[in-house]
């Protein structure tokens, strides 16, 4: 007799805890120049993820921002919290390719040192909120930016996940998209 277990008793695949860019790739729709995590080294679902930005003098941003005083934009470190948020909402939807994050809110947004080539961020995710209906998922999650020991950055993003198909109407290729908000209209 073999030590084979029968498949109707097989413990299921362990959950992926880490994601190289090839799996953010099958995840994320970002792509250069504006795909801003490299590497997951943490996920616990619908809960925390955990990823590194490791910036580099080769950043497009950098020609511009300041060109004898590279600094990252802020704006672009609060869209790596989001991209990182992005990823672990987007790794629970199975039909994924047919949706988008769009940006809602930005709350509390605080720089406390510039971000410089060289830098490897770890980017800090925490999941405080998940509202799901019908077609529409929406998430409110705090990210903190590490460089080392240092907290460089923080930010409370909301975003809502749309489906792409939702807002055509003129036969475009679903490039458009809508989004529910709370706000009176």
């Amino acid at each position: 007799m073999t030590d084979t277990a029968h498949p109707a008793t097989a413990s299921p695949a362990p959950v992926k805890t880490t994601l190289d860019i090839i799996d953010i790739f099958h995840i994320l729709p970002h792509r250069f120049p504006f795909l801003l995590i490299d590497r997951v080294i943490e996920i616990q679902r619908k809960q925390r993820i955990v990823a590194i930005k490791n910036v580099t003098i080769n950043e497009p941003f950098f020609a511009g921002h300041f060109p004898s005083l590279p600094i990252m934009p802020g704006v672009l470190i609060v869209e790596a919290i989001a991209q990182a948020g992005g990823a672990l909402l987007l790794a629970e939807v199975e039909d994924r390719n047919d949706k988008l994050i769009m940006f809602t809110g930005i709350e509390r947004a605080k720089f406390r040192r510039p971000v410089v080539p060289g830098d490897q961020l770890r980017i800090e995710v925490e999941l405080k909120n998940w509202r799901a209906r019908p077609r529409m998922i929406a998430v409110r999650m705090e990210g903190v930016v590490y460089v080392g020991a240092r907290r460089v950055a923080e930010a409370i993003v909301s975003c809502q996940l749309v489906d792409t198909a939702r807002g055509r109407s003129d036969g475009s290729n679903g490039t458009e998209a809508t989004v529910e908000t709370d706000e009176p209209e």
